[in-house]
């Protein structure tokens, strides 16, 4: 894919011939671009997809004015998603093929969409959810990013999350350091972006907006939970109707975005997207010949490898480059297309030392210009320690779908994928099988490279590892804060650089530093009366009874040391030589029984 290099040549391209004073024109107001994705919302949970019961008016109005890509693809779960729609490049290949374990975090050398509009000159800034990373050298602070306030870990209420948030007046991260913001989750995220804009109005900005919402737990403020909640469980479940409720809000909140931008005079010259980051979580639901929601007669959710898992809604305006009326591409597009077709219609370069891009700038199928394509994408959802060849896949050509390596649909004519077709189409099902196998030996060539959190860093000393970055082979990640409650088992180890040899102080703990709990204690409980919306109560802490923890650096360095019931850390010094290794934390019971240290702080003296 050819970069235009001059804003001359981008002005013929997307707005027609123009004169040199008009060129220059151009390139004093360079778009701005806002790029929405919000969080486990499919296809067919919006009206202008078709869904009748859920009230979205803002984003319906919207599609009215926006071209929409109707075969449009990402990921079946979050962070590989993000990790794809970040970098032009497949999931797999930038270490991102879960949502946990040690392989959400971005590789290092990959260059960021944030990289790529901060090198243009550009202000950026990134609200809500990253799922890439919240160390140095992963938190988007560190991949581009100017302003950013966000939660951590794949979710509000996710292991590396602030303690005890629940979407509501929770404390987030601004610019890598806690703050409480006052009110709903979704309302936060949208009113600082909005702030965002106003401060940056007058300079080409990207802003990247990542609700967390509707992803579970399906906490909503119960204005929202009341549009649905009359409805009877033969339409919506009611975790169903919260979900909505969630999508709802957001949908609110998109409208108070579009009037701002009206009102700041900004509208017409903003590149605005909206976008989901995998098939639905909640909004159907199939149980025998119960059927509740709407999916738009696809198969699969969330996860899938069907369509339903990954085939998303994606909307896109721009009113100064003619992209303002209802118009549908039909053509194969996905999340790896979105930086070459930014840096396109922006008239900017890709990142500096940029690795192979897979996709490609789409601006010919918005422009006209190209009508058709035939290319072949891969999807695939891994969430395993070592990826496995064919696992949960679907390749895709034009609407041709092979899953598995086996199966075979022509959507255009089985929207639902029930009649495998494998059998009469040999040839279609060799050819799609050949590019995997390629595909298969690009992907993978560093999936041995573990990712290495940097120990002794100056930029990051004491340095927070929590066990939901852990890798597991029998994928036991206490991954939320419930689970910490609960006492949830766990086991495996922190691949780790120690970047320098000297002394260095652990202290693990059953509770983050800002609990202020000791290792044996009961947080407490959380319910539905203290939090309006609150989806479901969360538990008390249950007692662990710990009574001893070791550490392990590599098989090198093993320690133990006794815990007492009122201690609120396991304590050790001890001295470390420089390189990668792996660290081992664990408590044990009084019953003998080991479990891995939910939180681990790790500073160089």
């Amino acid at each position: 894919m050819k970069i235009l290099k001059t804003t001359v040549l981008l002005s013929v391209l997307i707005l027609g011939c123009v004169s040199k004073n008009e060129a220059q024109s151009v390139k004093k107001s360079q778009p701005n671009v806002i790029l929405i994705i919000t969080d486990d919302q499919g296809y067919g949970d919006l009206g202008a997809t078709g869904n009748t019961i859920i009230k979205t008016p803002n984003i319906d109005s919207f599609y009215n004015e926006s071209y929409h890509l109707t075969d449009f693809h990402v990921g079946p779960t979050c962070a590989p998603t993000r990790s794809s729609l970040m970098t032009g490049r497949y999931a797999n290949s930038v270490g991102v093929w879960h949502t946990v374990g040690g392989w959400s975090l971005l590789r290092e050398d990959e260059k960021t969409l944030g990289d790529m509009f901060t090198q243009a000159g550009y202000i950026t800034g990134a609200f809500g959810k990253w799922h890439l990373g919240d160390n140095y050298d992963f938190k988007p602070e560190n991949r581009g990013f100017h302003e950013t306030v966000m939660h951590q870990g794949g979710g509000i209420e996710q292991t590396p999350d602030y303690w005890g948030n629940t979407y509501f007046d929770d404390t987030y991260f601004k610019n890598g350091k806690p703050q409480k913001y006052k009110g709903y989750c979704t309302d936060v995220f949208f009113e600082q972006a909005i702030n965002f804009i106003k401060t940056n109005k007058n300079k080409p900005f990207f802003c990247y907006l990542a609700p967390n919402a509707p992803h579970g737990p399906y906490n909503v403020p119960v204005e929202y939970y009341n549009l649905y909640k009359d409805l009877p469980e033969t339409v919506l479940a009611d975790k169903q109707k919260r979900f909505y409720g969630m999508i709802s809000n957001i949908d609110d909140n998109f409208g108070k975005l579009r009037k701002a931008l009206t009102k700041l005079k900004v509208s017409d010259n903003t590149i605005l997207i909206y976008m989901t980051d995998n098939g639905t979580a909640a909004g159907y639901y199939a149980k025998g010949a119960k059927v509740t929601g709407y999916n738009a007669e696809m198969r699969g959710t969330k996860g899938s490898e069907y369509e339903g898992g990954h085939r998303v809604p994606f909307f896109i305006y721009w009113k100064d480059g003619k992209i303002s009326t209802p118009k549908d591409i039909d053509e194969l597009t996905a999340q790896l297309d979105i930086m070459p077709t930014l840096a396109e219609m922006c008239g900017i370069e890709l990142p500096k030392d940029h690795k192979k891009i897979n996709g490609k700038s789409i601006l010919p199928l918005l422009r006209g210009t190209q009508t058709s394509d035939d290319r072949i994408l891969v999807t695939d959802s891994q969430r395993i320690q070592n990826p496995e060849k064919w696992k949960s896949s679907a390749v895709m050509q034009n609407k041709w779908r092979l899953i598995n390596g086996k199966e075979l649909y022509d959507v255009a004519n089985d929207k639902g994928q029930k009649n495998n077709i494998a059998a009469q189409k040999p040839d279609k099902v060799a050819e799609m099988r050949n590019f995997y196998e390629n595909w298969w030996k690009e992907v993978s060539v560093d999936f041995d490279k573990e990712v290495c959190f940097k120990i002794g860093n100056k930029l990051e000393n004491p340095i927070t590892l929590t066990a939901h970055d852990v890798h597991a082979a029998n994928g036991q990640q206490p991954w939320n804060q419930p689970s910490i409650r609960e006492g949830q088992k766990g086991s495996g180890y922190w691949s780790v650089n120690i970047l320098s040899e000297g002394t260095y102080e652990l202290s693990l703990r059953r509770y983050p530093l800002e609990a202020n709990l000791a290792l044996n204690a009961s947080a407490k409980a959380i319910t539905r009366k203290e939090i309006s919306g609150l989806e479901e109560d969360v538990p008390a802490g249950k007692v662990m009874n710990y009574v001893a923890a070791t550490i392990n650096f590599g098989n090198t360095v093993k320690e133990k040391v006794n815990v007492s019931p009122t201690d609120f850390a396991a304590n050790f010094r001890v001295h470390l030589k420089a390189g990668k290794t792996t660290l081992n934390a664990s408590f044990i019971d009084d019953k003998g029984e080991e479990n891995v240290a939910y939180y681990v702080y790790i500073k160089k003296i």
